[in-house]
């Protein structure tokens, strides 16, 4: 059994929020603090990523199976999903599943197709910085920002550095993992419905969820909706947070 760690804010209907690949619970804790005035808001970590634990299996089936423990555990239902990235594709698989379960959802900037390989360049940059070696953090983002260029890239990434020990550095994510498995990570769901009420929210910006894809998503989502907001980007929820929550809340009742 995985038994995910989560941050828990607020009382009332359970709001469940999985973050990306790379993310953790903590990339979540100002919207959090915002939901938590209207349902009891859970931040997950999935596995290999934050303080969860880690797994040499990583795939959309794993982690749909280890979100059901986690509501299984805490006795929940009627529950409100929030997923980002490689945590829409989550909460879309576990829709799938577990349907019975969930009130409505919002995937956030993710669609249900296959993915061509596009992290080469992050995981080239991660590799290069030697945790085992790397006298502080001012040189792990040195050695990224020779294969990352944007600044707001680098540290979303960092956030995941910590001091393992006295002059050791760690990853909070499972990098080995995460790179083994990443052909899992950019595969498509299974062709199979998904009935939960659904929002799909993507950045103008953002190459995820083209019109095309969109229409792919109809056929397999009753109910799907599509909005977008202008002038965002991948990360939608930390570019353009105000407008996130607001559209967060409509499609929520709040």
């Amino acid at each position: 059994m995985m038994k995910l760690f989560s941050r828990t804010i607020g009382e009332g209907q359970p709001l469940l929020i999985l973050h990306g690949l790379f993310g953790s619970s903590d990339n979540w804790q100002t919207h959090a603090k915002k939901l938590s005035e209207y349902f009891k808001v859970f931040l997950i970590d999935q596995r290999n990523h934050g303080h969860s634990p880690r797994s040499v299996e990583m795939n959309y089936d794993a982690l749909a199976d280890d979100l059901y423990e986690f509501v299984a555990e805490n006795g929940l239902r009627d529950l409100l999903l929030i997923g980002h990235s490689m945590g829409g594709k989550t909460i879309m698989r576990f829709s799938q599943r577990y349907n019975f379960l969930i009130d409505r959802m919002i995937v956030a900037d993710m669609g249900i197709k296959q993915y061509p390989p596009h992290h080469d360049t992050v995981f080239r940059g991660l590799f290069a910085v030697d945790v085992d070696n790397c006298p502080d953090r001012k040189d792990a983002e040195a050695r990224l920002s020779q294969h990352i260029d944007d600044l707001g890239t680098r540290q979303f990434l960092l956030k995941n550095l910590y001091w393992k020990e006295h002059g050791k550095l760690a990853w909070r994510f499972n990098l080995p993992v995460l790179y083994d498995q990443r052909q899992h990570l950019m595969a498509a769901l299974p062709e199979e419905r998904i009935d939960t009420q659904t929002l799909f929210l993507r950045g103008g910006l953002s190459h995820y969820v083209p019109d095309e894809d969109f229409l792919m998503i109809k056929k397999l989502a009753n109910g799907a909706e599509l909005a977008t907001i202008q002038g965002a980007g991948h990360w939608l929820h930390a570019e353009a947070p105000e407008i996130f929550l607001e559209k967060t809340m409509s499609f929520l009742g709040v």
